[in-house]
C-alpha cells in the first residue's frame, strides 16, 4: 500500500499535457520583468524524444502539482540541450522535467507506478519517496541573466 502511495506521489511530477509547446510569449507583466534564465540539461541518456518541463514560482504549486508559470517541451538532440525563458520577474522558481523517450507525452510507469523514464528536479534535488522538495529544488532568479544546469537521470 505505501509504494502505491509512493507511486501516485511520484506521477505528480508533471501536470502537463499534449498541447505544450516551446516557451510561450511572455505576457505584458512579464515583459516588465528583467530576467531571462536558461535551463540546460545534461546526462541525456539518449538523443532521442524530448525533454517535457515545467516551472513553478511557490511552494505550494511545486509540492501539491499546482499551475506552473512556465513549461517547455525541448527536443532531445544531443547529450546536453536547453531552453531560454525571457521576461520572468525575479524571484524564486524551481523545476520538473522528465525525458519523454517514447513521444506520448506521458511519464511512463512500471507495474507499481515507478517512473521509467528519466526524470529530474531543479539544484538535482533527489526524489525520496515522491517527488522532491521545493525547498531542494527552489533556486534564485535575479535580474539580468540567470543559467541553471539540471542532470537529467
Amino acid at each position: 500500500m505505501n509504494i502505491m502511495l509512493n507511486a501516485a506521489a511520484l506521477l505528480m511530477l508533471l501536470p502537463m499535457t499534449a498541447a505544450i509547446a516551446q516557451p510561450a510569449a511572455p505576457s505584458a507583466v512579464e515583459v516588465e520583468a528583467k530576467a531571462t534564465l536558461t535551463v540546460a540539461f545534461t546526462g541525456l541518456s539518449s538523443p532521442t524524444g524530448t525533454i517535457l518541463l515545467s516551472v513553478f514560482d511557490s511552494e505550494a504549486a511545486f509540492d501539491k502539482g499546482g499551475k506552473a508559470v512556465r513549461e517547455a517541451m525541448i527536443q532531445a538532440n544531443g547529450a546536453t540541450i536547453e531552453t531560454v525563458f525571457a521576461g520572468l520577474p525575479a524571484g524564486r522558481y524551481a523545476i520538473k522535467a522528465f525525458h519523454d523517450l517514447d513521444g506520448n507525452m506521458k511519464m511512463a510507469t512500471n507495474p507499481f507506478g515507478m517512473p521509467t523514464e528519466p526524470f529530474a528536479f531543479s539544484n538535482d534535488a533527489v526524489a525520496n519517496m515522491g517527488p522532491a522538495k521545493w525547498a531542494d529544488a527552489a533556486f534564485t532568479v535575479t535580474d539580468g541573466t540567470n543559467r541553471h544546469s539540471i542532470v537529467i537521470r
